[in-house]
Parts: structure tokens; C-alpha cells; sequence
């Protein structure tokens, strides 16, 4: 069984809605190296475009070389921390997702393009956190987090289609790269009979923005594993053009990183 993850994700765009328009589209680029060494594992793009309330976040999964292996779709859906999203892996066709309308959504998991698909109706009451809507619940507990208060949610985990409760807590103040920054740190608030390993995130003191993500990641290496990752993201959002986001919604995903 694919193990759990709390974060990072990938998407296929059959059936996805278009961005409304050009305007407000930024790109921000990440590296996912080994959690213990300089290795680089893959880089990530994403395109984000919206109010944070209202935010759409295509992302590619890149392998070292730049070529795409995966992509992500997140688009509004009720609250800002449970937008509905859609991942998809090129190499082997592994599919999860949220869809619906407000609370009522279905999860969905595929494990391989000639596998049949998985799927479950469930309730997503507004305060949990699907995906990337963990950044919307940071920044809206930023106040509480930056005392050290603990922080508790349900986060949907797709691969076990149910939600967990999760606890988020700042671990420390840091300089990373030169920018004043909080560490938290994200567990599982319950015991299910699985494990998973706990989050270290690192955002900016500034503007709340993610800087760096250490934990299990979802991207798989060439063993089928899920390697403990660290990912960054040094340099802040730049503009990005329509013609950009327009290549990237199409770029057909490869089935290996390997050369």
C-alpha cells in the first residue's frame, strides 16, 4: 500500500477549467534534494494565480534534467484550506485526488494507468485542510503559531481516503538563508495503527511563505520508495506570461527520469 503523506502532490488537467485570465500569474521554482545530503531528486515549478483566499497552483514535478514526470492541479473549492486538487504521475499513471462541491467531495486514488480507479464520498467540514490549503491555515493561525500555541486540524490523506487529526506547532525562530524565519512542525495528533513521520516546515517571518518542507514526499524514486526529502524555496514568486502557464498545462510528462 502507498504509504501516507502529508504534503506534496502532482495532477492530471482532463476536465480542469482554464485560469480566468492572464493577469496576476506568478511562477515560483523549488529543489527537492535527499534529507541528508546535497543530492538533487527533482525540481518542482508552479504557477500560482488568485488571492490566497482564491488561489489556482499548477505545479510540474520535474526530474534533475528539467523534463516534466508529474503534474498538479489545485483549484478553489469552500475554504481556502480545502480546495479540490488532481495528481497525476507520468511514469506509471498513479492518480489522487479531491473533487465536489463545498462539503460533500470524493476522494480518488488510481494505483497505475491499467488499474481501476478507487473513490469515496466524504464530508470535508471547512476547518480541515486538504493539500496545499495547509499554507491558508498557517497563515491564518500565524498569530497562535508564532506564540508557540499548538494548532489542530483534520488533514485529508487521499491514499487512505479519510481524515486524520494533525497537530502543527512552531519548534524555533531561525535565520535560513539570510531571512529571519519560524520552524514548525507537523504530527499526526492521534494514534491510527500507522505511522506517519513528522513534517518540519520552515516559513518566512516577513510574509508567511514557504521556505522550506522536510519529510516523506510523494514522489517516488527509482525503487518505487518514498524517500525522506527536502525541499526549498530560496527565491520569491516572479511574473509569469500566459504563454508560459499555456506550455506548461500541455507539456507531456515523461515515463522515467532516467537518461
Amino acid at each position: 500500500m502507498r504509504p501516507p503523506s502529508l504534503l506534496l502532490l502532482a495532477l492530471p488537467l482532463l476536465g480542469i477549467p482554464a485560469f480566468a485570465s492572464a493577469q496576476g500569474i506568478q511562477r515560483q521554482e523549488g529543489r527537492a534534494y535527499a534529507a541528508s545530503g546535497a543530492a538533487l531528486l527533482y525540481r518542482e515549478s508552479h504557477w500560482l494565480q488568485g488571492p490566497p483566499e482564491a488561489q489556482s497552483r499548477l505545479v510540474l514535478y520535474r526530474c534533475a534534467d528539467g523534463r516534466a514526470f508529474a503534474r498538479k492541479w489545485m483549484t478553489p473549492q469552500g475554504s481556502p484550506q480545502t480546495p479540490d486538487f488532481a495528481l497525476e504521475d507520468g511514469r506509471d499513471g498513479y492518480q489522487e485526488g479531491v473533487r465536489g462541491n463545498g462539503a460533500a467531495r470524493t476522494v480518488y486514488t488510481r494505483a497505475s494507468a491499467d488499474a481501476a480507479p478507487v473513490s469515496h464520498a466524504l464530508v470535508v467540514p471547512p476547518d480541515a485542510v486538504v493539500d496545499a490549503g495547509f499554507d491558508a491555515a498557517v497563515r491564518r493561525h500565524w498569530a497562535d503559531l508564532r506564540d508557540g500555541q499548538a494548532v489542530a486540524f483534520q488533514f485529508l490523506l487521499p491514499s487512505r481516503q479519510r481524515l486524520v487529526p494533525l497537530k502543527v506547532q512552531r519548534t524555533g525562530t531561525l535565520t535560513w538563508q539570510g531571512q529571519p524565519a519560524q520552524q514548525l512542525q507537523m504530527k499526526l495528533d492521534a494514534w491510527f495503527g500507522f505511522a506517519v513521520p513528522a513534517v518540519t516546515l520552515v516559513y518566512a517571518s516577513a510574509d508567511q511563505r514557504l521556505l522550506q518542507f522536510s519529510g516523506t514526499g510523494n514522489v517516488r524514486d527509482r525503487n518505487g520508495r518514498y524517500p525522506q526529502v527536502r525541499v526549498e524555496f530560496p527565491a520569491r514568486p516572479v511574473a509569469a506570461s500566459a504563454a508560459e502557464l499555456a506550455t506548461a498545462r500541455v507539456q507531456p510528462l515523461v515515463k522515467t527520469c532516467d537518461s
